[in-house]
């Protein structure tokens, strides 16, 4: 229960504090609109704070997914009909950045060792400001879990990228192509580094072997942990991959060297 409340209006301390859904609720509305927006408008002097605004709708609506400037305003204008270029999102994006509201996550190749410049994924620095810039219609917990996780790992002091590894594959006619897969997080501090997926929910072995697929083409021997939100205490499985339970993750800020 703890986790759910968590996962719909996040860690601010006032928050944690209050009584009712209706006072969290309104209170992070009216913080991401008084406080935060306008802080940026004020600070930045932006000329339009309803297309400001937007660009952080379609930011919050797509967290956990790859995207980039040019994705967000081709969004903006066929869905909002708003005029919009690449630099003036990114330029955005790097205002919220700025304001500790939400941080760019670059891909890495695993086995190029080398970043990714674009696309990269966009996490919110408190998933309930995401979940109140969108008056909380919009709650998956597939994504809110996986942002929820990131900043977890950032608070225990990893360095966190999204993995990428790609493998040469044959397809049903039997030719070699090239297969990229993401691993959604790479923790790394100091000579420690692990590699982590975060599964809502596995069901049957497709989706296991779909979930650890990639962990498969890392050629190395860095821990491998897949977490899902299902309570679970931590256990290794058959293939020495940890599996645990989100909240066990969370509870435990040693969950990962077990």
């Amino acid at each position: 229960e703890a986790y759910d409340d968590y996962s719909v209006y996040g860690g601010l301390p006032a928050v944690v504090l209050m009584a009712t859904e209706e006072q969290k609720t309104n209170y992070l509305i009216s913080q991401m609109r008084n406080l935060y927006l306008r802080d940026i408008v004020n600070r930045y002097s932006v000329q339009d704070e309803t297309v400001l605004a937007e660009v952080m709708d379609v930011i919050a609506s797509g967290i956990s997914t790859l995207t980039n400037p040019r994705k967000i305003a081709s969004t903006m204008n066929t869905v909002h009909g708003t005029k919009i270029c690449d630099a003036t999102v990114d330029r955005y994006i790097g205002y919220a950045e700025e304001a500790f509201m939400l941080t760019r996550v670059k891909r890495y190749n695993v086995k190029g060792r080398k970043y990714i410049g674009t696309p990269y994924k966009i996490y919110f620095e408190d998933v309930g400001l995401r979940n109140a810039r969108l008056s909380f219609r919009q709650i998956e917990g597939t994504h809110i879990m996986e942002n929820i996780i990131y900043n977890e790992l950032r608070y225990r002091g990893y360095q966190v990228d999204v993995g990428t590894v790609e493998s040469r594959e044959k397809d049903t006619d039997g030719k070699e192509i090239r297969v990229q897969r993401e691993i959604d997080f790479i923790a790394s501090l100091g000579s420690k580094k692990y590699y982590i997926q975060s599964a809502y929910a596995i069901p049957s072995q497709e989706k296991y072997e779909q979930e650890t697929l990639s962990f498969e083409h890392t050629m190395d021997s860095f821990k491998k942990i897949i977490i899902v939100e299902k309570s679970m205490k931590p256990r290794y499985d058959e293939n020495g991959y940890l599996m645990m339970g989100v909240k066990e993750f969370l509870l435990d800020a040693n969950s990962l060297l077990i």
